[in-house]
C-alpha cells in the first residue's frame, strides 16, 4: 500500500459540499462547483468557475486539475488548461476554467462535481546550459506525426 500525504483544505463560505474521492480506488478527488446560481456555459464558451476551496499541497506535490469524463462524454464540458497546476505555493481560492465544446448551451449547478484533482509528486530538474545538444538519435528533430499513426 502506497503511503499517504495530508492535503490541508479550508472550505470557504461558497463552498458547496466537501471534495472526496468518489470510490476507494479513485485517482482523482471529485471538485464541485461553489456557486450560488446556475453559471450557462455557451457552446464554445469557456469561464471560471469557483470552488469555495483553499488547498495547501506540500512541497514537493502539485495539484492538477483534470475533466471528468462523465461531463467530456455527455456534454462537450472540459477543463480548457488541462491538467491545471497547482502549485505547492499557492493560497489562493481554487477555480476551474471549464470550457463547453457541446453543441448545447450547458448550466453548471451549485455543488455539481465539475473536475477531478489528483495530487502528485514532483521532480526538480537541475536546468544545465550547453553549446550545443546533440541531436544524433533516430528520431532526430521529427516531430508531429514522424512516427506514423
Amino acid at each position: 500500500m502506497k503511503s499517504t500525504i495530508n492535503v490541508n483544505i479550508e472550505l470557504l463560505e461558497n463552498s458547496v459540499g466537501k471534495p472526496y474521492y468518489a470510490t476507494q480506488n479513485s485517482s482523482g478527488i471529485d471538485i464541485t462547483a461553489g456557486i450560488k446560481n446556475n453559471i450557462v456555459l455557451n457552446s464554445m464558451e469557456y469561464k471560471i468557475i469557483p470552488t469555495g476551496l483553499k488547498l495547501i499541497i506540500p512541497d514537493g506535490f502539485e495539484g492538477q486539475i483534470r475533466p471528468r469524463s462523465g461531463l467530456a462524454f455527455k456534454h462537450g464540458i472540459t477543463v480548457l488548461n488541462t491538467p491545471g497546476t497547482i502549485d505547492s505555493d499557492y493560497r489562493g481560492e481554487l477555480k476551474v476554467l471549464l470550457l463547453n465544446l457541446g453543441k448545447q448551451d450547458f448550466s453548471v449547478l451549485p455543488g455539481m462535481r465539475i473536475a477531478q484533482l489528483i495530487i502528485s509528486s514532483v521532480e526538480k530538474a537541475n536546468l544545465v546550459f550547453i553549446d550545443k545538444l546533440d541531436s544524433k538519435t533516430e528520431r532526430a528533430d521529427k516531430g508531429f506525426g514522424s512516427t506514423g499513426i
